[in-house]
């Protein structure tokens, strides 16, 4: 066993121990996140990302360190769009807030084996096909331009393809029933509308992994580096939706600003395939600049413009 053996071991023993204790001692009885305590986790797992990273200074060099960091910036900013989508699951289907912790828990397990499938299979590719580059880095310049212009997202259970394979093989019932995602009726399996909730917010994961894993790996085609920096963004998700759930209608250039990253690494990693290479510190710079004058730009431009219009007549 080498030593990057004991590496992976090592971290996912560290990241399902933190699982543990979050289930099984934190959130042991399902209760309301307050925004305080959603705060607290926030800053405990970008804290544990930055002792990480380094980790991976001292371990890898400074090369590393910076690809991880920058990757880990990427995810985290585009997995703040994962919480719009969130957010109306969770309204659509008037689940209590209570049991919204517990459905992101779950969520996350399975994010863990889906990304990294995807990370795994990616860098693959373009180890084996460079040329592949092309299509990933188009296809993210495509992604960031699609989010530019689109309208906002609409959740429809009955379009989803995910839940209307599972109703092929297993009824649903009509009401929930409390955290349960399965019951026992009539001596017949049901699923709960609360299950239905967990395999959409999987399948909605599943879609954002198509956009976020290419722009990770318009950084680093280092596995370790790309998978970790994706799974601390991921566990940091779930405080990060408690604590700004309340507060994203105040962001609203921030979908703006995540579609002009999508577009920068596209063109960053089309750029590498004619070897013009864009330093890691210029990329990092460059993406922290366009959040934050996206974060900036939602906080002094004033919303309603309409509203001042009428006002003055």
């Amino acid at each position: 066993m080498g030593i990057n053996s004991y590496f992976w071991i090592g971290f996912h023993i560290f990241i399902f121990l933190m699982l543990a204790l979050d289930l099984g001692v934190f959130h042991k009885h399902a209760h309301k996140v307050p925004v305080k305590e959603a705060i607290i986790w926030t800053i405990v797992w970008i804290s544990l990302a930055l002792v990480f990273n380094l980790f991976v200074f001292f371990e890898f060099g400074k090369i590393k360190a910076l690809e991880f960091l920058t990757g880990y910036v990427i995810e985290y900013s585009l997995s703040v769009d994962n919480i719009f989508v969130f957010i109306l699951i969770f309204s659509y289907f008037a689940v209590k807030a209570q049991y919204q912790h517990k459905i992101l828990f779950w969520g996350i397990l399975g994010a863990l084996i889906m990304r990294g499938i995807f990370i795994f299979t990616g860098v693959a590719l373009i180890n084996r096909f460079h040329w592949i580059v092309i299509i990933f880095g188009g296809f993210l310049v495509f992604s960031g331009i699609r989010m530019l212009f689109q309208k906002e997202t609409d959740v429809d259970p009955e379009k989803n393809a995910i839940v209307r394979f599972f109703k092929k093989f297993l009824p649903v019932s009509h009401d929930m029933h409390g955290g349960n995602f399965f019951i026992i009726q009539n001596n017949k399996l049901y699923a709960t509308p609360l299950f239905l909730v967990l395999l959409i917010i999987e399948s909605s994961d599943l879609l954002f992994a198509v956009d976020s894993i290419p722009a990770i790996l318009a950084i680093s085609h280092d596995r370790f580096i790309v998978y970790t920096s994706n799974i601390f963004a991921i566990m940091g998700l779930r405080s990060l939706y408690f604590a700004i759930a309340g507060i994203m209608g105040y962001f609203r250039f921030l979908k703006i600003g995540l579609a002009f990253v999508l577009t920068f690494v596209g063109l960053k990693m089309l750029a590498a395939f004619i070897n013009f290479e864009i330093p890691i510190v210029l990329s990092l710079g460059i993406i922290i600049a366009i959040l934050l004058i996206s974060i900036l730009a939602s906080v002094v431009v004033k919303e309603d413009v309409k509203e001042d219009v009428k006002e003055k007549k």
